[in-house]
């Protein structure tokens, strides 16, 4: 609070000089104030700095917040709203601080304008409001911002640049970011992001792998470790080397929360490189109990299709069914809360029951089904506005308990204040979670006409191969029939003699052994 305290220095200095020195009008940007003429006030102005300078901030805060109010502090409303914010924040109370800073950026103020820019800067950063973020960031220069809080500043317009989709502005912005800050890992991976959607994967591999170095000393299941091992094996994905996408997808922990994306990527990666038998192993643990809870159309229906290469139409047929009986009835309840809900809110109070769950409440009545309001809590957007209004809550919850700041002008300002922002911020969540059921609905709609084309093609070619039978011809052999024992151990897999579908080893992992169904 160094800095802090220079400034109330030099405010009070002001405060406290001859009145007859401060009663020139000042015209600034086409605002004309005067000094504060009444003694009283500024001699209360000066009694609040002082206070605030001593470093009791919470009977400055109050003072100075029952001055700004007065018409006769006009020409020092922006030096008051300043320090009050700068109060605030030593205070805890950031998001009430943001808007002295607001303030003080709408009034104009030279003097105080760069400064409150700054602040509001830290202050929204720290509280993770996009909305504060993009208001701070789109008035900056970076020139006019100290070192020390440059990277965070190229950091967040990186961010605002990469979901513009100015991919190229994205990099360049991370690229200013300096190893060695505390926002450098989440630029390397923004930036690693940014390649990818500008085609270009092998960057973004250097980058991941770069990445991951930075975090070799932590644990296997660190969230920046994992998210570097998962982007590495979806760039080789894009690059289409489908063995090196699929072995770096084997090295994500099992234990880590990501782990059952990544086991439902590989899948993808096994079928698109002919790996059946892998890819009904990545099913079998996909579509395990313990995963009854997770919303994955897409694999059942990916889990039909290769049943369908490989000719098991009875196993295609049973997916299909089973598809048909979890994500049907999922789609219409989706459907009939959107067509009855018109509010945001309904759809933040529907959302608000596995808000902070670990696991399904068997009490509670989901009018939206349980799986699909766990998908959209991890979705980016939900998460971070999640993690915002929790800040907004905290931040009320300190202010309720805090004695006698409560009940004071300010501190029932403050609760206003946050209460219309844990308002706002419902609402806001309750628009994201409807436009993610919208997608989700639309997204069901389309499965369910690809699980009615695949069954066409199980039909047929049953049909298909039913014609061969009777006319006695050949058919091909299954894909993987006749590896032999050694194959299996040099591709790192057990192999024991078992006579069934499918074998599940001592640490759970599922083997595929069928045999041709074509017959």
């Amino acid at each position: 609070m160094r800095n802090l305290k220079l400034l109330l220095a030099f405010c009070f200095a002001i405060v406290t000089a001859s009145s007859e020195a401060r009663t020139t009008r000042k015209v600034t940007q086409g605002r004309t104030s005067v000094g504060i003429k009444d003694t009283s006030l500024r001699q209360q102005l000066s009694n609040a700095l002082a206070l605030a300078q001593s470093g009791q901030y919470q009977p400055a805060a109050q003072a100075l917040f029952n001055l700004v109010k007065r018409p006769e502090v006009q020409s020092e409303r922006p030096q008051i709203k300043y320090i009050l914010g700068k109060m605030l924040v030593a205070m805890g109370y950031s998001q009430v601080a943001a808007y002295q800073f607001v303030d003080v950026i709408r009034s104009d103020s030279n003097k105080y304008l760069k400064k409150s820019i700054e602040e509001l800067s830290i202050v929204a950063d720290s509280l993770g409001d996009d909305t504060l973020l993009n208001y701070a960031v789109s008035k900056v220069d970076v020139n006019d911002f100290p070192d020390k809080n440059k990277d965070m500043i190229y950091f967040r317009i990186g961010e605002i640049k990469l979901k513009n989709k100015n991919f190229e502005d994205a990099v360049q912005a991370f690229n200013r970011v300096n190893v060695g800050s505390p926002y450098n890992n989440q630029a390397l991976y923004l930036k690693a992001l940014a390649y990818l959607e500008l085609k270009k994967p092998d960057p973004a591999v250097s980058i991941f792998q770069q990445l991951l170095e930075h975090r070799k000393g932590s644990g296997a299941t660190d969230t920046n470790r994992v998210s570097a091992l998962i982007g590495i094996a979806r760039a080789l994905y894009q690059k289409q080397d489908w063995d090196s996408s699929i072995e770096a997808y084997s090295v994500v922990p099992r234990d880590s929360f990501y782990w059952h994306d990544a086991l439902f990527e590989q899948s993808w990666a096994m079928l698109r490189g002919a790996r059946f038998r892998s890819a009904l192993s990545n099913f079998q643990s996909l579509h395990s109990a313990y995963y009854e809870d997770f919303y994955i159309p897409e694999s059942l229906l990916l889990r039909a299709i290769v049943y369908l290469y490989i000719c098991k139409y009875d196993e295609m047929e049973k997916v299909l069914s089973l598809y048909n009986s979890i994500y049907e009835p999922v789609r219409l309840k989706i459907s009939q809360f959107i067509n009855s809900n018109p509010e945001p809110a309904n759809f933040y109070m529907e959302f608000e029951k596995v808000i902070g769950a670990k696991q399904k409440d068997n009490n509670t009545t989901y009018k939206i089904p349980y799986m699909v309001l766990r998908s959209i809590r991890e979705e980016g957007d939900v998460k971070r506005s999640l993690s915002y209004l929790k800040r907004v809550q905290d931040e009320k919850n300190k202010i309720e308990t805090s004695g006698s700041f409560r009940v004071s002008g300010l501190g029932q300002y403050s609760i206003r204040v946050l209460n219309t922002r844990i308002k706002n911020t419902k609402i806001l969540i309750g628009e994201m979670v409807k436009v993610h059921l919208q997608n989700m609905n639309d997204e069901l709609k389309d499965l369910s006409e690809q699980a009615s084309f695949i069954n066409y093609e199980r039909l047929s070619s049953k049909k298909d191969s039913a014609k061969k039978k009777i006319a006695g011809k050949d058919l091909p052999q299954m894909i993987d029939s006749g590896v032999d024992r050694e194959f299996y151990v040099q591709n790192g897999y057990e192999f024991y003699p078992f006579k069934g579908e499918f074998w599940l080893d001592e640490v759970g992992n599922y083997h595929y052994l069928g045999t041709q169904s074509c017959e």
